[in-house]
């Protein structure tokens, strides 16, 4: 009888055990580790939304890795990443590749309206840049424009809009968008390329200080002037607004498809509005009068 109530509870104990391990490794959107990959251009806001979320879900730990944007969709085909910020839209090609190695269907999870910025030192004369400035610059043995780098999204967007080719276009190299601010005032024949959200936070002092230090010319397009403003961006008027959205591999809801669904609620809008970029899920808010 003893021997019987002894394997008996060794039974009990031996499926205890086992449920607790499947339920330590099932999938779970409030807990565990994640690295997101980010272009630097976008990585303020990137890093604002991981904050509020593991303000939310303190058993989450999000790590933010910078990467060149290219080499981060490549690293989430492979399986060498989650998760990874975009701002381009992809080729065929890539959808396909996308679909295939992912053996998921291309959702892009947008989450904010972002822009690509032309600056110049404050001291220079020049008011605004046109569109066929910036083709017939970027074709151009001067290499006029200064951009963070080849891979990059500023460069990847500009060389889309422009439907060119990255590699066709002539360019300078500072890496960093903040780096090519700082170093702009050395080099006032040139035009700096870089992402807005570099610079977007309102009451950021780092921010504000980069702000001081540079003019931001509007873009003239069809015979108008279009300024980097909210109502541009969000009517997407603005020539080199881009809209950011996250790309998974993630099959189930864990803790990447918790961060997406997070970033695209109202919370996550209003952190995106806080950096200074637009929401591209507006929520109405409705007040009642009594």
């Amino acid at each position: 009888m003893k021997n019987s109530l002894k394997i008996a509870l060794l039974s009990v104990m031996s499926i205890a055990a086992v449920s607790c391990k499947k339920e330590e490794k099932s999938p779970s959107y409030h807990k565990g580790d994640l690295t997101i990959l980010t272009d630097e251009s976008f990585k303020s806001v990137t890093e604002a939304l991981a904050d509020g979320y593991m303000i939310n879900y303190p058993e989450t730990h999000i790590k933010i890795e910078t990467k060149k944007e290219d080499l981060g969709f490549l690293d989430l085909l492979n399986d060498k990443a989650r998760i990874t910020v975009m701002s381009r839209d992809l080729t065929p090609e890539e959808k396909k590749a996308y679909e295939e190695q992912v053996d998921l269907k291309f959702l892009p999870a947008k989450f904010a309206a972002d822009a690509v910025v032309f600056v110049v030192p404050k001291a220079s004369p020049k008011q605004s840049i046109s569109m066929d400035e910036i083709k017939n610059g970027l074709e151009s043995d001067a290499k006029n424009f200064i951009f963070d780098g080849t891979n990059s999204s500023n460069l990847n967007f500009v060389a889309q809009k422009l439907k060119k080719q990255p590699k066709d276009l002539k360019f300078s190299i500072i890496p960093g968008n903040q780096n090519i601010i700082e170093e702009l005032s050395k080099h006032t024949d040139k035009i700096g390329v870089i992402g807005l959200n570099t610079f977007s936070r309102p009451y950021d002092k780092t921010s504000e200080k980069l702000r001081e230090m540079v003019k931001v010319l509007p873009v003239e397009s069809n015979g108008k002037l279009y300024t980097v403003d909210n109502v541009n961006l969000r009517e997407m008027t603005y020539p080199f607004t881009r809209v950011l959205y996250f790309l998974t591999n993630e099959g189930n809801f864990n803790i990447a498809n918790g961060f997406i669904r997070y970033s695209c609620t109202q919370l996550g809008q209003m952190i995106v509005q806080k950096e200074g970029l637009q929401p591209y899920n507006i929520y109405k808010r409705e007040v009642q009068m009594r």
